[in-house]
């Protein structure tokens, strides 16, 4: 089939890709002349494992291109696809406009039947608006022809994105056409070979689902991030605890690891334009605003138990921290626990020396060249120097460290262990002193 993929960023390219991987025309249309050239010359704007070669196999096949020519675009695809960004405005809400610009756009130049595809997380009703948008951009060129607007959300983690479109939990279709309907089903058939994965239904239940989704794994992670801060407090280990209660089918392990705080660019968004959805409709939303201020308060928890441990003295001090991303497998550095940090150790007058596998470039894009951050090449050469070291991102390579070569660079030897990913036993047998999340400190014996 022929598709279109408006947008080029997360989203656009993991679907464009994969779609593209199984056989169908895919040309992905962006308004960025710079991104567009550096995928035309083989580059990738994002980290996600595999990506970047995927789209090379598919760009040589001949079956994924790029261009800046959105009438190219809407004349390529039967599938119009709708990946663009929805930032959060001033008050948390959903920013539509570039979802907008791309509908008004298809309505610009459509000549035959287009299928729009939003793919981008929107509150509910933005399909109205879409072809609304559409509608007014026909009737600007004195033309009408037909078209349908379809919410398909993306469930797309970062770090494992292309297995999730490859073998996907769910294919949600929101539509009111019942044609349209089995044209998505149809273009969706290589990815629902095992069992029918694709669920239809009324647009504005699709466009709920995918925020409802996100909803609840926040909530879930803030309710083990209070539970983890009353563990502490009473004396009780928040990692027995989880596995106690993660061993009731009816509440499963994933998504209640304690920790620092979630960030990216789904979970923190998402809650807060959900909140601000209810609230435009009169509504209170107290949990919603529970679970994103649960989160807030967590992110400040590493610095407080910093703050703490050297007695509000860390001016001059030197912390190392391990991962910068706010997951593993991603450069990702959105509403990431590391910045709250890292502002936080400089406001009080503290070094910070850091070690990412993949997010630095992103660090420096995001503050620059500063005298209290040094950006180093390995996690060991991190602690050169340091007083303390803050594990902030779970990745796999964090997990299993030499402690005694840790005691032996650490001033102060201490570990604050914001992802509890290490073994604080065998921290503290080396004489480390181990802080982590919902658990008691640990002394070196």
């Amino acid at each position: 089939m022929d598709v279109t993929i408006f947008g080029s960023g997360y989203v656009g390219l993991v679907t464009g890709v994969c779609l593209a991987e199984v056989g169908n025309r895919v040309l992905c249309i962006d308004v960025d002349p710079a991104k567009i050239a550096l995928l035309n010359s083989g580059g990738v704007p994002i980290y996600e494992p595999g990506l970047d070669e995927l789209i090379k196999q598919n760009r040589d096949a001949g079956r994924l291109t790029f261009s800046t020519d959105a009438e190219e675009g809407v004349r390529h695809g039967l599938f119009q696809f709708i990946a663009v960004g929805t930032p959060p405005d001033e008050d948390g809400s959903a920013d539509l406009q570039y979802v907008l610009a791309v509908a008004r756009s298809i309505g610009e130049h459509m000549d035959a039947y287009r299928i729009l595809v939003n793919k981008s997380t929107v509150p509910v009703g933005t399909a109205d608006k879409v072809a609304a948008a559409v509608r007014d951009a026909q009737a600007a060129r004195g033309t009408t022809v037909d078209f349908d607007v379809v919410s398909n959300p993306e469930f797309l983690k970062e770090g494992a994105a292309i297995d999730d479109f490859m073998r996907p939990d769910r294919i949600i279709v929101g539509t009111d056409n019942p044609r349209t309907g089995e044209l998505l089903r149809a273009l969706y058939a290589p990815f629902n070979r095992n069992h029918d994965r694709v669920m239809l239904m009324d647009v504005r239940s699709a466009e709920l689902t995918k925020y409802a989704a996100n909803a609840m794994l926040a909530t879930k992670i803030s309710f083990m991030n209070e539970l983890s801060n009353i563990a502490e407090a009473v004396g009780a280990d928040i990692e027995k605890v989880r596995v106690g209660i993660g061993s009731d089918p009816r509440i499963g392990y994933q998504f209640i690891y304690p920790g620092c705080g979630y960030g990216g660019s789904c979970f923190p968004k998402d809650v807060r334009a959900l909140e601000r959805t209810a609230r435009s409709l009169g509504y209170d939303p107290q949990l919603l605003h529970a679970v994103e201020a649960v989160n807030f308060r967590q992110k400040d928890l590493l610095f407080k138990k910093i703050h703490a441990h050297f007695n509000g003295d860390l001016q001059g001090r030197t912390i190392a921290l391990w991962g910068l991303s706010f997951k593993p497998n991603t450069d990702d550095m959105r509403e990431a626990s590391s910045r709250v940090l890292m502002e936080s150790l400089w406001e009080a007058g503290a070094r910070v020396q850091a070690f990412d596998p993949v997010s630095m470039p992103e660090t420096r894009r995001i503050y620059g060249e500063r005298a209290d951050l040094a950006l180093v090449d390995d996690a060991l050469s991190a602690l050169e120097g340091a007083d303390a070291l803050a594990v902030l991102t779970e990745w796999a390579q964090f997990r299993s460290p030499d402690f005694r070569m840790i005691k032996d660079k650490l001033r102060a030897g201490v570990i604050f262990d914001g992802r509890n990913i290490l073994d604080g036993h065998l921290a503290t047998a080396t004489g480390l002193t181990y802080i982590s999340i919902g658990r008691l400190p640990m002394t070196a014996q």
